[in-house]
């Protein structure tokens, strides 16, 4: 999955030979030939096109790259739903995508990254802390791949391991702690426990990480973490009692419901912003405000083009003839300038936004 810096780096990136491949592929290794032809049969036009712009010696190492990728047997046996590929004689790299997305091959000076966009704009992986008073466990859950628990190096194995007693129901060594008071310190003890065992996983990730566990350790785990990403709904019933299938299962319907509640706050945000004057959708005036930094969030619809560019004063040229895409200029523009922006599909975007698919939340003050 690519990273913000990802994409902000092939946004920024130009060379006159840059080829952008997205296939449509199927996980799982099943398909993986199949997969490989698709690939080639995107890459063979955008190759020929590319000897008939440039001298061949520029042409061949790129034709090498490929020719490397396409000859792994082993990389095309691990691939998601899509895959991206992004080649110039500086390089190649390639994302394994868990959204579906539809064929698209281009060579121009630069690379297209709104459908990449697509693959950032919600979660589509996460973790799992499947917790209980017996032990816990890390989970990895993505869109193509069945649930995978981590190696966590330090994870208590259980409540009573992580804080040195047989019982955490029990009274202290001293006497002053017991009961329902004495089991909620030892308890929030083991769950300081494991969000130190965890963290170094999770910040080398920034997922977003699901809870499951019952009450009251949930509330206690939730309350104290330090990640940014914990979702504040725990999962329902006990972990100890579900498989990693069952656990990732809910996760993903967790993560449906992030998704769709930050649709709706964005609509209810456009409006608010849209009736105080905030809110743009005509694409001149994105254009200016992406060049010149301007922009808090931009939303694009993935499957919407306009052909044009921006000039080098932020003002907008359309032109039918042109093999830029204006959308992705503002896009590339507004991420230049650290604005958020998002891909999504039009029946997603919010009411009132115009054909062109794009909308503005001028910065605030």
């Amino acid at each position: 999955m690519p990273t913000p810096h990802d994409i902000e780096h092939l946004a920024a990136a130009r060379d006159p030979l840059s080829a952008t491949l997205y296939v449509p592929t199927t996980p799982g290794g099943i398909d993986a030939d199949s997969n490989r032809l698709a690939a080639r049969g995107l890459w063979e036009p955008v190759l020929l096109e590319m000897y008939g712009r440039a001298d061949k010696r520029d042409v061949w190492p790129i034709e090498e790259m490929m020719n490397t990728l396409l000859d792994d047997d082993e990389f095309w046996e691990h691939l998601g739903r899509s895959l991206a590929i992004f080649v110039s004689s500086k390089g190649i790299v390639e994302f394994r995508l868990p959204n579906s997305l539809e064929s698209y091959a281009t060579l121009a000076d630069r690379f297209t990254i709104t459908p990449l966009l697509r693959a950032t704009t919600f979660p589509n992986d996460a973790y799992t802390l499947a917790l209980s008073q017996n032990g816990a466990r890390l989970i990895e859950i993505s869109a193509d791949e069945p649930p995978r628990e981590v190696t966590v190096s330090d994870m208590p194995r259980s409540a009573e391991k992580a804080v040195g007693l047989r019982s955490i129901g029990g009274r202290s060594p001293y006497g002053r702690l017991h009961g329902d008071e004495g089991r909620k310190v030892r308890l929030t003890q083991y769950a300081r426990a494991v969000d130190h065992a965890i963290r170094p996983t999770l910040n080398a990730a920034s997922l977003p990480l699901v809870v499951a566990a019952t009450q009251p350790l949930a509330a206690i785990f939730t309350n104290l973490s330090g990640y940014r990403h914990v979702v504040a709904a725990p999962l329902r019933g006990n972990p100890d009692e579900m498989t990693d299938a069952e656990i990732a299962a809910e996760t993903r319907v967790v993560l449906d419901q992030l998704n769709e509640a930050s649709l709706d706050e964005l609509r209810t945000t456009f409006k608010e912003r849209r009736n105080s004057g905030r809110a743009v959708t005509d694409l001149a005036e994105l254009a200016r405000a992406a060049t010149f930094g301007q922009v808090d969030t931009v939303i694009i619809d993935m499957n919407a083009h306009v052909a044009g560019h921006i000039d080098i004063g932020g003002a907008l040229v359309l032109d039918p003839a042109d093999d830029l895409d204006v959308l992705e200029e503002i896009a590339r523009a507004a991420l230049g300038t650290g604005a958020r922006v998002m891909s999504v599909r039009s029946d997603d975007l919010p009411d009132g936004v115009s054909a062109a698919g794009l909308l503005r939340f001028a910065t605030e003050g």
